[in-house]
């Protein structure tokens, strides 16, 4: 009696493996890749499973996988940046997930790699720009501009990584994992004295009301369980209110999302009448390259921005106000 209720139990009390795409992002996460990067590599497995027909990749290999990447470059023409991407979400599956060494992908068709120049506003454009911001957006602005950091590396800021004393700013875990410091402008000391102070009394509210925990990385949360209500690991600038986790699904207040910046520098571009593709980014390029028009080191600058080769901040000394690499054109020679 007793056996053949074990032999009844057993296909129920068995685990079901975790499906294909469960393991891609518990792996991701175990790595520590970033939410963006995350959705960004499953959305390219996914393509890359069903463009074959949704066979499981553990029955395709290197033939599959070059079959699929010549066709992004030669049927949907995409450009070499997406190609990339999609390679390295593709080799990232059979490598760190299912444990397989494909070969060298030598029968790629490469997508045509394009040379673009970064746009890059004026200062006078510039000047427009932050005079329509205003805000904590607009605080977020004038610090991306004035530092250089990436959006999201500006967003994840925590109040210890300030030290305004000092007029630092430590970056962490920006492109490629990496910590850096960079400047605190002296002229928004006294505008994130304000910003800090508002967001101390937000934090003793949530404290209050039992919402103060916020999201910690890596292993933090499970070394020091109090950690996420301690003011120092706040972010510094938060949203307005509450909201739901997208990995873990715990509802607590999160840093201001991206969205928001994003259309807060576009409104203000088009109130300057700037005439121009103008988004966050743009604030980083015009940073690095307006530093190297006052003179700046090209290597400082290079630490500044978090650059693993000086060769990627070069890229700048091709958009200073100095049309043709310095070179005088002749209509000036002769109309002067």
């Amino acid at each position: 009696m007793l056996e053949a209720a074990q032999q009844n139990a057993t296909p129920h009390s068995q685990a079901q493996p975790p499906r294909l795409m469960d393991r891609v992002r518990e792996c991701l996460q175990v790595n520590h890749y970033a939410l963006s990067t995350e959705r960004t590599y499953c959305h390219w497995i996914k393509r890359y499973i069903i463009h074959h027909g949704k066979r499981h990749p553990s029955e395709m290999g290197a033939a599959e996988v070059e079959q699929f990447l010549t066709h992004l470059a030669t049927a949907d023409n995409v450009s070499a940046k997406t190609q990339n991407q999609a390679m390295h979400a593709v080799l990232y599956l059979y490598k760190r997930v299912l444990g397989v060494d494909l070969p060298w992908l030598d029968g790629i068709t490469r997508a045509r790699e394009s040379k673009r120049i970064p746009v890059v506003l004026t200062i006078r454009e510039t000047q427009a720009l932050l005079r329509h911001t205003h805000g904590t957006a607009g605080t977020i602005i004038k610090l991306l501009y004035g530092t250089g950091m990436r959006l999201t590396e500006g967003l994840r800021l925590r109040i210890k990584d300030l030290d305004i004393e000092r007029r630092e700013i430590i970056v962490r875990a920006g492109k490629g994992d990496k910590d850096r410091v960079t400047m605190i402008p002296a002229s928004l000391i006294d505008e994130l004295h304000d910003h800090i102070a508002a967001r101390r009394v937000m934090h003793d509210t949530d404290l209050a009301t039992g919402h103060a925990d916020v999201e910690l990385p890596f292993a933090i949360e499970r070394k020091y369980p109090q950690a996420g209500k301690q003011w120092a690991w706040q972010y510094i600038f938060a949203a307005p209110t509450y909201s739901a986790d997208p990995r873990t699904g715990v509802y607590r207040r999160h840093h201001v999302g991206e969205w928001v910046i994003q259309r807060a520098v576009k409104a203000a571009a088009r109130k300057a009448g700037i005439c121009k593709l103008v988004h966050p980014h743009t604030l980083r390029h015009s940073f690095a390259t307006h530093l190297l028009e006052q003179g700046a080191d090209i290597r400082t600058v290079q630490e500044l921005l978090g650059h693993s080769d000086v060769k990627t901040t070069m890229i700048y000394t091709h958009v200073l106000n100095r049309g043709g690499r310095g070179t005088v054109s002749p209509l000036d020679r002769i109309m002067s």
